[in-house]
């Protein structure tokens, strides 16, 4: 019983479990990025949304998500712009991203419309990218929008 109850504690102070799985094949692919890239803005069509919730990634995580990513972009370098993650959808989306770091960066109505905008830094390795619905199980047309300009 004392063991459980020390295991029972340890999860607890563990934070969320986490259950996206970052290391799985993204749905629709990947590309690497360096400063400069064209075109810009990267687009790419997708279906945003699962069934599982986005709150497991962090706090202010919000929506329904699949467990891989969505896409995911190794980026090369330090460049001079920041890189924005964006989301174009009639739909109400939201956005989930983990950096190199294992930093989890999320939202929902930053960008144009209400739709999902995170900027981040730009510091080279692996992200991945979930773009999410608030219905669970149902897909909506979307396209993912990664670029180093301000207008996009």
């Amino acid at each position: 019983m004392k063991y459980l109850l020390t295991a029972a504690c340890a999860l607890a102070l563990a934070g969320p479990a986490m259950a996206q799985d970052y290391n799985a094949e993204p749905n629709y692919g990947d590309i690497t990025l360096a400063p400069g890239f064209t075109p810009d803005p990267h687009l790419v069509s997708l279906r945003a949304g699962g069934d599982i919730s986005a709150s497991g990634a962090g706090s202010g995580c919000t929506g329904y998500i699949t467990n891989a990513p969505d896409f995911r972009f190794y980026w090369s370098g330090k460049g001079s712009l920041n890189i924005k993650v964006s989301v174009l959808s009639k739909a109400d989306t939201t956005l989930v991203v983990n950096g190199p770091n294992g930093e989890w960066y999320c939202d929902d109505d930053m960008g144009e419309d209400n739709n999902p905008l995170i900027t981040l830094g730009s510091q080279a390795g692996r992200y991945e990218i979930w773009v999410g619905t608030y219905s669970s199980g149902d897909p909506q047309p979307a396209v993912l929008s990664i670029s180093e300009v301000t207008n996009f």
